[in-house]
């Protein structure tokens, strides 16, 4: 029986290793990897790279309460594009998603208008953790504490409650760590010196390496004490990688996480590009660029992600200490990636791993992640042989600006397959939205 579809004459990277040959679908499924097949339908991308779908394991859509930045759709047309198949949205949204109900209306909103593949973490505050206790585990991707500073009451500064939820939490346990009285002092010297109109380069030093290390150290120790399940988002500075051990993902209880952006951009950018690299934790130093660029290819760093958040072209033209931090980045993280790669930064097995194997390990997503005979066909194609212009392609994150204007990429995104579905060739996203629910082979 002929497949569906087949992708022919690629290079497939997969698991370690690069092989030509094709890759049969058939319906919503992987029916051959590697080797000659045919199908009703064929598409031929002439020594390409055919790669597993990037999950994105740390976004912000917006959606519910902040549409006017982006929502669900828009983002996750976006994701497509960029070669994200699969993401994991946060819960600082309004309303918050701190309650299993609130879990349960977002993968209500999601399973109608979402492009790719969706789970959600459930938000821990100083007093939901009842709830994190007694989440349906398969309706959380993990549970997310802001050791930071965050929206609303979502920032967890209670000792107590740290320890009870490093203690009991039935779920990963996913941080961002900065200290924020440590960010608080920094951030009143400098607006004395410079007032709101400050220079973007005070950033990384009100959000400081220090704030930043001491916040990473308190979680890591807390992980060690309870023995959870740890894993801290978007490290930045060379001083935290000695927190984190080189090995495979599959020893590790406690596991590290770096974003396209931090391993692209270093300070020097904030002359240029301002408010709009302005994101938390900062983008710091060259060196601490090199430090993480390093420990993603000693595996102290396990998983790469965007952390997309975006705003408003006019929030973002405010008053530099008045400009939100976040960055719109599903639509061209995956590239930036592959520049490095070419760049011989990395080696592109290494990208497919932390972007796609690791991060479905990690969270035990069934199915997903791998270019497997009898696994979803989420699929990408990537051509190194045709350029990306940054400026010359459609913005499609509802904010319609891009941190990496004026870049022009070496590698293009030709065919992103969700669940089987072509859903983005350069024509565009299709119209109908293919995302499933992202399910997970957990233990019961």
């Amino acid at each position: 029986m002929a497949n569906s579809l087949v992708i022919k004459n690629g290079l497939i990277v997969n698991e370690g290793s690069i092989t030509e040959g094709d890759l049969a679908i058939d319906d919503e499924r992987i029916a051959q990897v590697g080797g000659i097949a045919s199908g009703t339908n064929e598409i031929d991308v002439n020594g390409a790279w055919v790669i597993p779908g990037m999950i994105d394991d740390q976004v912000h859509f917006r959606e519910p309460g902040l549409e006017h930045k982006g929502e669900i759709r828009t983002e996750s047309k976006a994701a497509v594009a960029g070669g994200i198949t699969s993401y994991m949205e946060m819960p600082n949204c309004i309303p918050q998603t701190i309650s299993q109900d609130r879990l349960l209306a977002k993968i209500e909103r999601a399973t109608h208008v979402s492009h790719a593949n969706f789970g959600f973490y459930l938000g821990a505050t100083n007093d939901n953790l009842e709830a994190i206790k007694s989440v349906d585990t398969s309706l959380a991707c993990g549970v997310k504490v802001f050791m930071g500073a965050s929206t609303g009451n979502m920032l967890v500064d209670d000792e107590a409650t740290l320890h009870g939820i490093f203690e009991s939490s039935p779920l990963l346990i996913a941080t961002h760590c900065e200290d924020t009285p440590t960010i608080e002092a920094n951030e009143r010297v400098a607006l004395e010196e410079f007032g709101e109109d400050m220079p973007a380069s005070q950033h990384p030093l009100i959000r400081s390496r220090e704030a930043c290390l001491k916040s990473s150290t308190l979680a890591v120790s807390l992980a060690k004490e309870h023995g959870s399940r740890l894993h801290v988002l978007h490290l930045t500075t060379a001083d935290e990688m000695a927190l984190f051990d080189p090995g495979p993902i599959a020893a590790k209880r406690i596991t590290a996480e770096v974003c396209a952006h931090h391993l692209f951009f270093n300070d020097a950018w904030y002359e240029s590009k301002g408010a709009y690299i302005k994101c938390n934790p900062a983008i710091k130093r060259r060196s601490d660029q090199l430090a993480l660029r390093k420990a993603l290819v000693e595996d102290r760093i396990d998983v790469i992600a965007t952390d997309h958040a975006p705003h408003t072209i006019d929030e973002k033209q405010q008053p530099f200490a008045l400009a939100p931090a976040g960055l719109p980045l599903v639509q061209h993280a995956l590239l930036s990636l592959f520049e490095q790669a070419i760049e011989g930064i990395f080696d592109v097995t290494t990208l497919v791993h932390k972007t796609s194997h690791a991060p479905a390990e990690l969270y035990q997503v069934a199915e997903r992640g791998y270019l497997r005979e009898g696994y979803f066909a989420d699929v990408v194609v990537v051509d190194s042989a045709r350029s990306t212009a940054i400026d010359e392609e459609p913005i499609l994150a509802k904010c319609g600006w891009s941190p990496f204007a004026g870049i022009t990429f070496a590698s293009r995104i030709t065919h992103t397959f969700v669940n089987g579905h072509l859903v983005y060739e350069e024509s565009g996203v299709a119209s109908e939205p293919q995302g499933q629910r992202l399910t997970y082979a957990r233990a019961s």
